[in-house]
């Protein structure tokens, strides 16, 4: 007799596909920024500005996730954060001015994208899964990196190839797509089928509760703002998301575009640090069983710095020219004063 799969993979699967595409778009303004410079003649800074809206957003949201889901439930939510995303991402190739920008990549995808954190993950796996939590969190955290190395060299490829009006129509209809299977085969909780979450015996009955789901958010975080551990944590957190999205994951492509190294094979490089990462989430994991955490964050946060002090030295211009050939520029970023690459 043939097995039947529990529903909880089926909506664990959906909840990887969102999270992926979701990582996906995160990883898109690395891609932008060289080709929006050449094409508008906007700063750096003011596209970072735009980015920094992004992150501020996405971070914001997440203490108030949860709130959102319980209160008009995760189908929903999650649909209505894909309709948002897709919408801002597709409206970018009409853009002329900088605060266009900042409306769409900053307000309206960094809002939705935020409701498509990591937040889902844990609830999804509290929710519908008795066993096998530990196994279904890691997997679906993995999914930032697994979206990291999916998207970033095509989108890199279509910029150079096609132009970057390309890449936000490709990214805004996986998106789009998206909204399907979820509408589908997402659900909020193994009660609505009559069925007990995996590895569980009893249907959990859902309990509405008696405190407005926004106020409990409020409260929890008021709760961990008096905590000491919550501010090492956070600060230690606020330290690893300014280097991991603001640094690494927004600028590193151009940079490395302006010290001769092709936008492709830049993207390619931050793609394999997504491997890395997915091999290390999984490895820190294991060792947070075995190790005193204070030691592993320790040591995590040593090494990232190191890295960090190294970065200009692999970036310096005179290793760059001897290292890579250079890529075909594109017509509108040729003779313009903020290309600064090295061009043979």
């Amino acid at each position: 007799m043939t097995r039947r799969i529990h529903p909880a993979w089926t909506v664990a699967a959906c909840t990887f596909l969102v999270l992926l595409v979701a990582a996906g778009i995160r990883s898109v303004p690395g891609v932008l920024i060289v080709p929006l410079e050449a094409e508008f003649g906007w700063s750096r800074a003011t596209i970072s500005f735009a980015v920094a809206v992004n992150i501020l957003l996405y971070g914001l949201a997440g203490p108030f996730a949860a709130a959102i889901i319980e209160r008009f439930g995760l189908r929903r939510t999650i649909a209505v954060a894909l309709v948002m995303v897709s919408s801002g991402v597709a409206l970018t190739p009409l853009m002329w001015e900088p605060w266009q920008l900042v409306l769409l990549w900053g307000v309206v995808v960094g809002s939705g994208s935020g409701v498509t954190a990591l937040v889902l993950a844990s609830i999804i796996a509290s929710r519908w899964f008795s066993s096998r939590r530990g196994l279904v969190m890691g997997v679906l955290t993995a999914s930032t990196a697994t979206g990291q190395l999916v998207f970033l060299p095509l989108l890199a490829h279509l910029n150079e190839s096609i132009g970057w009006r390309a890449v936000s129509i490709t990214i805004a209809a996986v998106a789009a797509c998206l909204i399907v299977p979820v509408l589908l085969f997402m659900r909020d909780r193994p009660s609505d089928l009559g069925i007990p979450p995996y590895g569980g015996i009893a249907v959990v009955p859902y309990v509405r509760p008696t405190v407005n789901p926004a106020v409990r958010a409020v409260r929890a975080l008021g709760t961990g703002l008096r905590s000491r551990d919550f501010w090492l944590l956070g600060g230690s957190f606020f330290v690893c998301g300014a280097s991991t999205n603001g640094l690494i994951g927004t600028h590193l492509i151009p940079a490395c575009f302006d010290n001769g190294i092709p936008e492709v094979m830049a993207a390619s490089l931050l793609a394999a640090m997504g491997v890395f990462d997915m091999v290390g989430t999984t490895l820190s994991g294991w060792l947070s069983d075995r190790w005193d955490n204070r030691a592993l964050l320790a040591w995590y946060y040593g090494l990232r710095g190191i890295s960090l002090l190294f970065l200009p030295f692999a970036l310096d211009p005179a290793w760059g020219r001897s290292r890579w050939a250079p890529s075909r520029c594109s017509t509108a970023w040729i003779g313009s004063p903020r290309c600064r690459r090295p061009c043979a």
